[in-house]
């Protein structure tokens, strides 16, 4: 999608394929409830929310966000800003960025965002931000002065206290410096978390990622000088050359600094991201190489949140905001917002060109613009209660039928039996304690497969429509 500065309108650009097969070719969806939705394999797309964004659609007429958060519970909410730069793009990345953007641009990128935080604080009556996120791109792109400027409007405009609550920033190697550590530190970050995807030189290069093992350890080096809360790190398995060994050094030279959390992604390859095909053993490989990850912190004192995520045992994870259920505000280009009934965002894109056509028709924008909702996604009651099944089952303490029930006064084997028989047929879903529904240590490993099954069929023709058009 991509908006004319003149009109604030929106036109459809076909921009990326979000199921893959193993071999990188785009893969359909099965048809909703279908016996076979997770017999294609099991990296079939990474459910990080529901729905995904090529489900969005321009919306007609646009509503005012006064509108859309008019009667909407505002004393729990995540506020996220998205920064849409980095220093280079990487062979996997599928996020909404940009590279090598100027000076001009950047500052005309807070000017931008600036006017959107004024739209959006004037649509909301005494919100209550209980946690943060900087995310992008890559934030600490930004200058330390250019971060500070980004502080400053965002306190002064949302009224938000970023000191008082968890906040949490994404980093990388060549930008984790000590003057810009220093001002995410005096803000109020709790929580880095930093794409080292690999200490292998060789792996790095492969993943078209070119930084040096001692780039890396430099960084943490600082991360750590600075005294971060938590510092996370990301790894990838799944990379040309890596092997169980190779993929264990990783793992190693991880825990050598004792982070708080791990994240390990297995590599997707995308269109658009110039990786190239795979073999289709390439999944058993990837899978492999997770159980040996997962097995490995375990062992190591890290107990598993998700598919992705491990912390530390005795860490604290606690934000007090509710995924299921509480409302996210989102600032910047490729910022995504939550309210119960409608899903929406600026625009989406992955292709380079079209990244660029956004941010800048994004920077341009008059400040009226910025007080519409343009593309989004309405949640009727049937969306929003798969959305807490999908959201609840791919978090390793799964989901509460208890919960569910005061929540939608169904019960939760009522709306989606089959769903759940399928999967507990196949040794993928467990009993976790009284009453709770939990995906077993397969179904687990199997997460992005039985996510993409338990999409609605709506969705599933949105995001084929959005694919082909």
């Amino acid at each position: 999608m991509a908006v004319t500065p003149s009109s604030g309108r929106t036109r459809t650009r076909v921009l990326e394929t979000v199921a893959l097969g193993p071999d990188g070719i785009p893969a359909r969806p099965a048809s909703d409830g279908a016996p076979g939705a997770t017999d294609a394999g099991p990296y079939q797309g990474y459910v990080y929310a529901y729905p995904h964004k090529t489900a969005y659609r321009p919306l007609e007429p646009r509503p005012s966000l006064r509108e859309v958060w008019s009667g909407e519970p505002l004393g729990s909410l995540f506020l996220y800003l998205h920064i849409p730069f980095c220093e280079m793009r990487c062979g996997f990345c599928n996020l909404f960025t940009r590279t090598g953007a100027p000076e001009e641009l950047v500052a005309a990128y807070l000017d931008a965002l600036e006017r959107q935080a004024e739209a959006v604080r004037d649509a909301l009556e005494e919100p209550r931000f209980v946690t943060a996120a900087i995310g992008g791109g890559t934030p600490t792109y930004l200058s330390a002065a250019e971060l500070t400027r980004m502080f400053d409007l965002t306190e002064r405009i949302m009224g938000a206290d970023l000191r008082a609550v968890p906040l949490s920033v994404e980093t990388s190697p060549a930008t984790a410096t000590a003057d810009r550590l220093a001002v995410l530190a005096e803000r109020g970050t709790t929580r880095i978390s930093i794409g080292v995807q690999s200490f292998v030189d060789a792996e790095a290069r492969a993943a078209i990622r070119p930084q040096k093992r001692q780039e890396v350890e430099t960084a943490l080096g600082h991360i750590r000088e600075t005294g971060f809360e938590v510092l996370n790190i990301d790894l990838i398995y799944g990379i040309d050359g890596q092997t169980e060994r190779s993929w264990r050094h990783s793992l190693d030279a991880a825990l050598a600094w004792k982070p708080e959390e791990i994240y390990l992604y297995p590599l997707y390859v995308r269109p658009l991201t110039g990786l190239g095909r795979r073999a289709r053993d390439w999944d058993d490989h990837r899978l492999g190489l997770y159980r040996q990850g997962r097995d490995h912190l375990l062992a190591a004192g890290y107990e598993q949140v998700s598919m992705r995520m491990f912390r530390l045992r005795g860490s604290s994870g606690a934000t007090g905001y509710d995924c299921q259920s509480d409302g996210m505000v989102g600032l910047g280009c490729g910022a995504r917002s939550y309210t119960s009934g409608l899903h929406y965002s600026y625009e989406y894109a992955v292709g380079a060109g079209q990244v660029r056509a956004i941010i800048d028709d994004y920077v341009r924008l008059a400040p009226g613009e910025f007080a519409l909702a343009n593309v989004g996604f309405r949640l009727d009651e049937e969306e929003r209660r798969r959305r807490h099944l999908i959201q609840s089952l791919l978090q390793a303490e799964g989901l509460d039928p208890a919960a569910y029930r005061a929540r939608f006064g169904t019960e939760v084997t009522a709306d989606f039996g089959e769903d759940l028989e399928r999967l507990a047929g196949r040794g993928w879903l467990e009993p976790a304690g009284p009453g709770r529904l939990r995906l077993a240590a397969e179904g687990l490993a199997h997460s992005d497969a039985i996510g993409p099954a338990l999409f609605s069929g709506r969705v599933r023709e949105l995001m084929a429509g959005y694919e082909n058009s």
